[in-house]
């Protein structure tokens, strides 16, 4: 695929970002496209691998068939090469951004460190299908005569919604939120993606027939039996996003809070929206002059870091319980899979000082109840303290990002109350039991995908099970599909 001999002739590049002392200044993302003959270089550098992991369930969770649209990038098919992306990812503008590109970590020329820049094309393909006015509604010639509810507007429920509509089905969806996009629209800071390419697809899918109902707070606003009775299916996205308990003491003081309902505020700023909405808090959360603690290593400390420094934070402490990971990986050990060594995210690029190995063992505050500091120890193999290492570091304002224990309880959960049944997993979460194969709940016409299902995770995930749950429903009301695995 791609040029027989460009893995040799042509040096890995991928898109440059904007210096940090510029793009902290705005909210905007910060990538520099790479030009159309530059993207066409990359792509050729996909080698004819024979067994292309990228692809496989190593590599990418939606099967995208990268070395096919790589060879068609290459030869400047970009008509095709969108239509071939979009045959398994709904969505590759979201993926291109935001997705961690497993399958770079399994893309064969990922054991010299130099792997075919996947995601740039990728996030090229859909830029470029914009561009040149590829992308447009599809709507299906013949209607089924079935009504199909999807509960929540995230990758999931949108991915399910898009199938089920071209399919010729007559989808609403249902979110609580004034927008579309769930957690991709409040969650992922505008820097990491611009919330208009979430409207694009919005106004797409609604040109395939797809209603939108905005406000629709499900379980409460709107009962789920009435929902059941009025549609022939009911597929519950609604994701996973109740905070993870971190049993530190102190968090009651005024300064510390998860991490969501900073993030989703501040979205909702940047989207001149009102920062109070349903289950958030109303009260101001600004990191603008102040230390900053972020408790936890993953994608969403990291999406708090980089909105404090964009908030104007004097300076961002992040701590992460896990020791600092080698700076390179045995290859022979762990190719194809992701593997576990430093990566620097462009958030924790623009300064943030970063502690490894390092436990949280209290929020400190003054008399008046305000956090003034976090009380640290070093910590052994096993996660246990080393008597003697105490520290505090200095804060103003504290966030805790250390994951998600499941969806929202009231809502959906508390209006089906014991006809559901939930599986709790050895982390303590709690999610919707339904298998890979058919996505069916204990609840009669009952079906649920994304992470209410399968626990957080990528969005390339909730678009893969979002298009696999649209298959399963639409098999079950018509007797066989033609929508893909």
């Amino acid at each position: 695929m791609g040029k027989v001999t460009g893995f040799m002739e042509i040096d890995r590049q991928v898109a440059k970002y904007q210096p940090a002392s510029d793009r902290i200044r705005h909210f905007r993302e910060f990538l520099i496209p790479m030009s159309d003959a530059e993207v066409t270089k990359q792509a050729a550098r996909c080698m004819d691998c024979g067994i292309p992991y990228c692809h496989g369930p190593t590599g990418c969770p939606v099967h995208n068939q990268i070395p096919d649209w790589n060879d068609l990038v290459y030869n400047n098919k970009w008509e095709e090469a969108i239509r071939n992306l979009h045959s398994t990812n709904n969505f590759p503008e979201f993926t291109g951004r935001v997705c961690p590109a497993p399958c770079e970590e399994a893309c064969t020329l990922n054991l010299e460190d130099a792997p075919v820049a996947i995601k740039t094309v990728e996030q090229a393909i859909a830029d470029k299908a914009y561009e040149l006015g590829y992308i447009v509604p599809q709507p299906a010639t013949v209607k089924t005569g079935k009504k199909v509810a999807v509960i929540g507007s995230g990758p999931a429920g949108m991915a399910a919604a898009q199938q089920l509509a071209r399919a010729g089905h007559e989808v609403h969806v249902y979110e609580r939120e004034s927008k579309a996009g769930g957690l991709l629209r409040y969650g992922i800071p505008d820097f990491k993606m611009e919330k208009n390419f979430i409207d694009r697809r919005v106004e797409q899918m609604t040109g395939e027939g797809v209603t939108f109902h905005y406000g629709a707070n499900i379980g409460v606003d709107i009962k789920m039996q009435t929902l059941l009775d009025e549609h022939d299916a009911v597929i519950y996205c609604g994701g996973s996003e109740t905070p993870r308990p971190a049993g530190i003491p102190g968090v009651e003081l005024h300064g510390v809070y998860d991490a969501m309902p900073y993030l989703v505020q501040q979205n909702r700023r940047v989207g001149r929206e009102n920062i109070d909405s349903v289950g958030w808090p109303a009260e101001p959360i600004l990191a603008g002059a102040k230390h900053v603690v972020v408790v936890g290593g993953g994608d969403t400390a990291s999406d708090c870091v980089g909105t404090a420094f964009r908030q104007g934070a004097v300076k961002v402490t992040q701590l992460d319980i896990r020791p600092m990971p080698p700076e390179k990986e045995d290859k022979l050990a762990v190719w194809p899979f992701w593997a576990t060594k430093m990566r620097t995210s462009s958030s924790q690029a623009e300064g943030a000082v970063r502690e490894f190995q390092v436990a949280t063992l209290e929020f400190v505050g003054d008399e008046d109840g305000q956090l003034t500091g976090v009380r640290c120890c070093q910590v052994d193999e096993r996660r246990k303290p080393i008597a003697g290492t105490d520290f505090i570091i200095k804060a103003d304002l504290a966030f805790i990002a250390i994951g998600f224990s499941g969806p929202a309880q009231d809502g959906v959960l508390k209006d089906l109350g014991d006809k559901l049944q939930l599986n709790v997993d050895r982390r303590g979460s709690t999610n919707v039991v339904a298998n890979e194969k058919d996505y069916k709940t204990s609840v009669d016409k009952l079906w649920t995908a994304g992470d209410v299902r399968r626990g957080q995770s990528l969005v390339v995930w909730a678009i893969r099970e979002g298009r696999q749950v649209a298959r399963a429903v639409d098999e079950a009301l018509m007797g066989s599909t033609v929508l893909p695995a």
